[in-house]
């Protein structure tokens, strides 16, 4: 994807994520975090706005700072990091509301075809996981990286 993106802060493992969403209604500090499974390689991926107080991800809190494509892009760069050190990992991701899991659906669904160039795409409908197919009403997604030519 080549879009604009926020500067990324980093946690040392590489599973903590910070930036701040900066538009109409200011700076809002944003937080993702990678989180191991009980599946082998498998990590789910949360991700809202960073609540001041505990330091928490809130990812109930509705910005509407006119960034979604922007910060859609800095989560999936955050993606590709993740998967540089951990490549047999698969990311989970739902949203926590069907309003937000509509929205990474249609994400995933305009940016598909780069995409499908370096991770595997899938989506859960009614406990079933089936490759990612655009207009199917999808309650999760997780995705791996594929291998790089110099890894085969």
């Amino acid at each position: 994807m080549k879009i604009d993106r926020y500067q990324l802060k980093a946690g040392t493992n590489l599973t903590t994520f910070e930036f701040i969403s900066d538009g109409p209604n200011g700076q809002i500090p944003k937080l993702i975090q990678l989180t191991p499974t009980n599946y082998k390689d498998l990590y789910n991926l949360a991700f809202g706005n960073k609540n001041s107080e505990t330091g928490q991800i809130d990812d109930l809190a509705i910005s509407n700072n006119g960034d979604s494509e922007k910060v859609l892009a800095t989560v999936v760069a955050t993606i590709y990091t993740f998967t540089d050190k951990y490549p047999d990992a698969w990311i989970y991701a739902t949203g926590s509301t069907k309003t937000r899991t509509r929205l990474y659906r249609m994400g995933i669904a305009k940016y598909l075809k780069e995409a499908e160039n370096d991770f595997t795409i899938f989506g859960q409908i009614r406990d079933e996981w089936e490759p990612f197919v655009i207009g199917v009403d999808y309650e999760a997604f997780v995705v791996k990286r594929k291998l790089s030519n110099f890894e085969l």
